[in-house]
């Protein structure tokens, strides 16, 4: 692996600057699915199909995957409160622009321009993470993260189903655009910048191919995001799938499924936290693969529903050990693909939210291939995601075990 300098000194911190850098982390997230319970209505209005209307969750899933790309190298190079300010006022922007789409292909592209935006904050907030943290704090505030992103996109649809009971789907994009506009208060007046002039990298196009070059030099870090990407690709499968299993399937009420999200939700934030505590007092690896193994057990359950008639418990359990096993495994991956790269945060953050929500949107769309009656795809997929995780993660092992400071 080619060899990396010592970060500088680092930037004084201030209180409110880790709560911002996990409202960042929200947001982008939110916006994927907060809307979906209105979808149905959305289809009608807009006489548009079911399938092209759920290429607004595609669209918006790209978008946050390129967003990053694109934000992480420019805020290595000019710093990250600029490029944070351009991109949350953009996301205030398009959500309003979503709010008031009158077509369905105009909503589509509102919604890919959202998905730029909400990328921003992800990427910004990792590599900001990483130039104020180090050693344990580092892990423990990845940790955080772990838990406040997946979350995020995990709850989004209970918070949408509460708001639709008293405004449609416009008004759930117009509260979108509220919640932009208290983030870019709030970034505007406590976000501090966390990369000088002096640690800034230059070279546009070739500085940008000659980092990633490095990167993808270093099996370790590919490892961590492959791993990474995998996992999230069974998370969002989950998240596709989750809906027409529950209800269509086994027939739960709207009200018992929000039941059934909010226990995978609690899982998740509890599953989060012990990842992220087991990665910075026992080992990196080891919590990254104990994260996988836990996903692969309930992916493997779902995948034996669809092959033999299950109950409903086990099917709600491999689901709660899916999404729970994902966000114990984040906060030890995220750690392995950043910890090692100071100098070009940004850029490696990019990478890894762009394996995380690009393989998502891969995956996702493949859950419903037979239909809404059948859990096996369901199965298939995130099994084989799982599993393809696992194998990514092994090499993650030829580096030494990442040191934790005190």
């Amino acid at each position: 692996m080619t060899a990396t300098l010592p970060a500088p000194t680092r930037p004084a911190l201030s209180r409110a600057m880790p709560w911002i850098l996990l409202l960042l982390t929200v947001f982008g997230p939110l916006s994927m699915d907060l809307y979906l319970p209105a979808l149905p209505a959305l289809t009608r209005e807009l006489e548009a199909t079911t399938s092209i209307a759920q290429l607004t969750v595609t669209a918006c899933l790209i978008g946050l995957a390129a967003g990053q790309l694109l934000a992480g190298p420019a805020s290595d190079q000019y710093g990250r409160r600029r490029i944070l300010l351009i991109g949350v006022v953009a996301y205030v922007l398009t959500s309003l622009l979503c709010a008031l789409s009158p077509s369905i292909e105009l909503l589509i592209l509102a919604r890919f321009v959202q998905g730029l935006a909400g990328g921003v904050g992800i990427v910004i907030a990792q590599a900001a993470g990483r130039d104020v943290f180090d050693g344990r704090e580092l892990i423990r505030f990845y940790g955080r993260l772990a838990i406040a992103g997946p979350t995020a996109a995990i709850v989004g649809p209970m918070i949408g189903g509460l708001l639709n009971v008293v405004i449609d789907w416009r008004g759930l994009f117009g509260f979108l655009a509220v919640v932009g506009l208290v983030l870019l208060v709030l970034s505007a007046t406590l976000f501090t910048e966390t990369l000088p002039p002096e640690r800034r990298t230059a070279g546009g196009i070739g500085r940008t191919g000659a980092d990633l070059k490095v990167l993808f030099a270093d099996r370790v870090f590919v490892g961590a995001v492959l791993s990474q990407g995998f996992v999230y690709a069974a998370i969002f499968s989950y998240l596709a799938g989750s809906t027409f299993v529950l209800q269509e399937i086994y027939g739960l009420s709207p009200q018992w499924y929000a039941a059934a999200f909010a226990l995978n939700s609690s899982g998740g934030v509890l599953a989060g936290w012990l990842g992220g505590r087991t990665a910075e007092r026992w080992r990196v690896h080891g919590a990254l693969f104990v994260g996988i193994g836990i996903t692969a057990v309930g992916c493997s359950g779902l995948l034996l529903s669809g092959l033999v008639a299950m109950p409903l418990p086990v099917v709600i359990a491999s689901l709660l050990l899916l999404a729970s096993g994902a966000q114990f495994a984040s906060p030890a991956g995220t750690t392995l693909a950043l910890s090692e790269y100071p100098q070009m945060a940004g850029m490696a953050g990019s990478v890894l939210g762009t394996a995380r929500f690009g393989l998502g949107a891969v995956a996702a769309p493949f859950v419903g291939i037979a239909g809404s009656m059948s859990i096996l795809p369901l199965g298939v997929v995130t099994t084989g995601a799982a599993l393809l995780a696992l194998g990514a993660a092994l090499l993650t092992l030829r580096r030494s075990p990442v040191a934790v400071a005190a």
